[in-house]
């Protein structure tokens, strides 16, 4: 029976907010816990930070800690998963270097997902090379240990294809070893790509319109009531528009029946408030201070148990030192499994010893032969 075994990770370019925690997070959390998986490794990498810092190092370095504390606040088990730093493990940034042989430049431009990065750092012809080939070093950190489940948003669905192709590509030229692996998306589909604070697409760092699951409970206020609403909806007896309408893109992504009886006791679900919105009567800052009870009651015990990991700083880092010894380990093998079946693995390969030393041995008996003739 096939092993199912999990790769997913984050870069560490920053605090992970609300848009980590619905997209993938919290379903890791779920997923390790569920004792269906064989293996979970949930990488920080930091190589592929480095991609568009190559000139801010010290960002990335700062945030490696950041990103683990996040993990093991939300929940991230390190005696269940295998939690690794990516330039801790040399092997995935060689592998990387084999696999941009099976990809054309064209190919990597064309990928949605990277077209949509570079269009939001404003890189136009200036693009690092790193960061328009880091789709390869993920597929490098997938094939490595053997994943087949990637859990991801619709958003890196572009990037998991990309990987299929590589591995397609390895297994023609050189030999069936690579798995191809399959992604699997959020349950919620709010929880896919949740957007920022301001109603722009994405929630991003660099934009400033992120929810950390570090903020004190001040600031998620603050922020929850700045919150991008539907802009027509200027007196609370205005009809209002939920489509589009962050605050209810939110509560679509965390809001259960059982907070209505904790906080809004007057409606029994989503739909009923959803519709006293749309027909008017029900202002902004109601249901803004509703959203906020609700994402309070989620980060709070996350902020809890941040502030406990936080008192054993070295103790993060043995965490994170173990366990990338134990995921070099893993890919080491599987490094020498790749360099068989391509063949350069030249001081192992005793055939290939045996097969030269006979060749030259019998071109030196030719030599040999040819003066005793003369």
């Amino acid at each position: 029976m096939e092993k199912k075994i999990i790769l997913t990770g984050d870069r560490p370019t920053g605090k992970l907010h609300l848009g980590h925690y619905v997209g993938s997070l919290k379903r890791r959390v779920e997923l390790q816990n569920s004792g269906k998986f064989d293996k979970i490794f949930i990488e920080i990498a930091d190589a592929q930070a480095i991609t568009d810092n190559a000139h801010n190092l010290e960002k990335v370095r700062q945030n490696v800690l950041e990103v683990a504390l996040d993990y093991l606040s939300c929940g991230i088990d390190p005696n269940k998963s295998t939690i690794f730093v990516q330039s801790q493990i040399p092997e995935l940034c060689e592998l990387t270097f084999y696999y941009l042989n099976l990809v054309t430049l064209s190919r990597l431009q064309r990928n949605p997902t990277i077209k949509e990065e570079i269009k939001l750092r404003d890189f136009q012809t200036s693009i690092p090379a790193g960061f328009l080939t880091y789709p390869v070093s993920q597929a490098a950190d997938i094939t490595a240990f053997d994943a087949n489940v990637i859990p991801v948003g619709d958003d890196q669905l572009p990037m998991i294809e990309q990987t299929r192709e590589i591995v397609r590509s390895f297994n023609n030229l050189y030999g069936d070893i690579l798995v191809e692996p399959k992604e699997l998306l959020p349950d919620n589909n709010s929880c896919s790509r949740l957007p920022g604070i301001d109603g722009k697409a994405k929630m991003s760092k660099s934009l400033g319109n992120c929810i950390y699951l570090s903020d004190e409970p001040e600031v998620v206020y603050k922020k929850i009531m700045s919150m991008y609403t539907d802009p027509t909806h200027l007196k609370i007896s205005d009809p209002g528009k939920i489509e589009g309408n962050t605050v209810f893109t939110y509560l679509d992504a965390f809001c259960k029946d059982e907070h209505f009886k904790k906080y809004l006791p007057e409606y029994n679900n989503l739909d009923e408030l959803k519709s006293h919105y749309q027909r008017g009567g029900l202002g902004d800052v109601k249901i803004k201070k509703f959203l906020n009870e609700i994402i309070q009651e989620e980060l709070e015990p996350i902020r809890k148990r941040r502030k406990q990991f936080e008192k054993y700083i070295p103790e993060v880092y043995k965490i994170l030192k173990e366990g990338s010894e134990k995921a070099r380990i893993i890919v080491a093998k599987k490094m020498d499994e790749v360099k068989s079946t391509m063949q350069i693995n030249y001081f192992d390969d005793f055939n290939l010893i045996n097969d030269q030393t006979e060749k030259y041995s019998s071109n030196s008996d030719e030599v040999a032969n040819k003066k005793k003739v003369k």
